[in-house]
Order: C-alpha cells, then structure tokens, then sequence
C-alpha cells in the first residue's frame, strides 16, 4: 500500500481538494485498493480546540462542480507520526515545504516535496485563499496529482 499525504497551511483548500482529487484519479483507474491517501494542515489556524474546519465552500463547490465529494472532512494537524505512517508527504508551496520538517521533526528518509515538483513545470500550487481562483488551483492540482501518478507508475511502484 502506498500511502500519500498532502499537506497545505489550514487544510480547508488545497490539500483536500488534492486528496480527493487523487482518490478520485485512483478509484479511476482501478487502483484505490494500493492506496491510503489523507491530507493534514501545517498550522491550526481551522482547527479550534482539536476540531478542523470543513473544506472551505468554494473549494467543496469546485470539487462538486467535477463531480468530486470530499464530505465530512475537516481539517487535521500534521503530526509527528505522520512521518512514519506516509511514505509521501506531498506540499502545496514552499512555505509548506518550510514548515514540514519542522512539525515531523525533519525529513530524513527523503519523504517531503512538492505536488507540482512532479510536474514539468515545478512551482507553488495557487492558494486560492489569496486569489479566490479555485479554476487555476483545481487545475494545478490535477496536473500535480496526475504527474505525481506517472511518476510512480515510471518507478514501477504501480
């Protein structure tokens, strides 16, 4: 089993909207049964008390609008196991990548990078948070997400 974490700043946007896509692109294609995707927020700026946010409305509508559910998520803390439980753990930007290895307590078997670092085009994923544009953050996480799955497929790991 391959187990994919997505990571982003409060994990009401990008990082759930790459979780599901991906579980989305996984199921597909006839693969979700190799797979154990989640997604997790470097700080707790939705998480009040231990209890996340749900995915921001614009975000679920965008995903809804791709005929994508992503119901009863809410936003979760990164946390040190996390390290040990996910083989990767995948970034929106590079303030993510910063404090990454900060909540893990490092990263020293490689497991940290970028979404769209898979890509042939390597850059921060748009937050929609600042642009309040979900059509261009939807489309540069399927490209990160589709990316990410040829890269394992070219790594023979599926």
């Amino acid at each position: 089993m391959i187990k994919v974490l997505f990571v982003c700043w409060g994990n009401i946007c990008r990082s759930p909207m790459a979780e599901f896509i991906f579980k989305n692109m996984v199921e597909e294609e006839g693969l979700a049964d190799l797979f154990h995707i989640e997604s997790r927020a470097t700080h707790t700026d939705e998480i009040y008390n231990g209890y996340g946010n749900p995915v921001y409305p614009p975000a679920k509508a965008k995903l809804k609008e791709h005929g994508i559910s992503c119901e009863g998520k809410r936003a979760i803390l990164l946390k040190k196991e996390d390290y040990d439980n996910f083989d990767y753990i995948i970034g929106m930007d590079d303030l993510n990548k910063k404090w990454m290895p900060k909540r893990l307590g490092g990263d020293p078997d490689g497991k940290i990078s970028l979404l769209l670092d898979y890509t042939d085009n390597p850059r921060s994923v748009a937050d929609p948070w600042y642009t309040g544009n979900f059509d261009i953050t939807y489309n540069d996480v399927v490209e990160g997400c589709t990316a990410f799955l040829a890269y394992l497929r070219n790594e023979g790991l599926i």
